[in-house]
């Protein structure tokens, strides 16, 4: 996991430091003096992704409470202090633990251990949230939801089309409807479903959807066509 620092103290910093670098599995990216600095290193468009943050909460200027208030999206945060009534606090910004300095190795383990646990808890969600299996012949393939373009009834089959390949299992419209995300994909008739992001064109009675072969045209049902205006990002007079 990729982490930063902020604190103040320099003395501390470097015990956290030289906790992180014995610590397999952690690279330190960077150590900031102050939660100023660190904010603007995260706003930072073009940064390492940061998994992890070891925060101090007394500093000048600005404290730890005040950067986790500051800030709409943290990676997981690690507290540490040399008081314990910040911790309340500091737990209603869902952080990972909080730590009393000065702080141990053991407990600095164990702190890591959970933000390992959390870490991985979070990417399975993720992965599991941006796939599926297919099954094709006796194989089961992995496919990323964005990788499916449209998706076509085919009597009691459907047939998954991605930008090469295409994929037909049995199953109903409703059903494949059923799994795959709603704020990804629209039925736009009763023998299509469309991802909404790969929509090129919206012409009065179909969409176009560019593919490796050149472009498909899929028509609109009049029963679909409203919930499809209502599910894109639309700009009109």
């Amino acid at each position: 996991m990729n982490c930063i620092i902020i604190d103040d103290d320099k003395l501390s910093t470097k015990i956290i430091q030289e906790f992180v670098e014995k610590t397999d599995g952690l690279t330190l990216v960077g150590s900031f003096d102050s939660a100023v600095s660190a904010i603007n290193f995260l706003s930072k468009p073009d940064k390492e992704h940061i998994d992890l943050i070891f925060l101090d909460i007394e500093m000048p200027e600005m404290s730890g409470i005040d950067f986790l208030k500051s800030l709409d999206e943290l990676p997981q945060v690690i507290v540490y202090s040399s008081q314990e009534k910040y911790a309340i606090e500091s737990y209603e910004y869902d952080v990972t633990d909080y730590l009393l300095k000065p702080v141990q190795y053991g407990r600095f383990i164990k702190a890591v251990k959970r933000a390992r646990e959390k870490n991985e808890e979070t990417e399975t969600v993720s992965r599991e949230s941006s796939e599926i299996f297919i099954k094709n012949n006796s194989s089961l393939v992995r496919v990323k939801y964005d990788d499916i373009l449209w998706i076509e009834a085919l009597e009691n089959y459907v047939v998954l089309n991605t930008f090469k390949d295409k994929y037909t299992i049995h199953f109903t419209m409703k059903a494949i409807s059923e799994k795959m995300p709603p704020d990804r994909y629209v039925r736009v008739h009763r023998s299509f479903i469309v991802n909404i992001n790969k929509i090129k064109v919206i012409e009065d009675n179909s969409v176009v959807i560019l593919h490796e072969g050149g472009s498909k045209i899929i028509p609109i049902g009049k029963s679909y066509k409203d919930k499809l205006m209502d599910d894109i990002n639309l700009i009109t007079k």
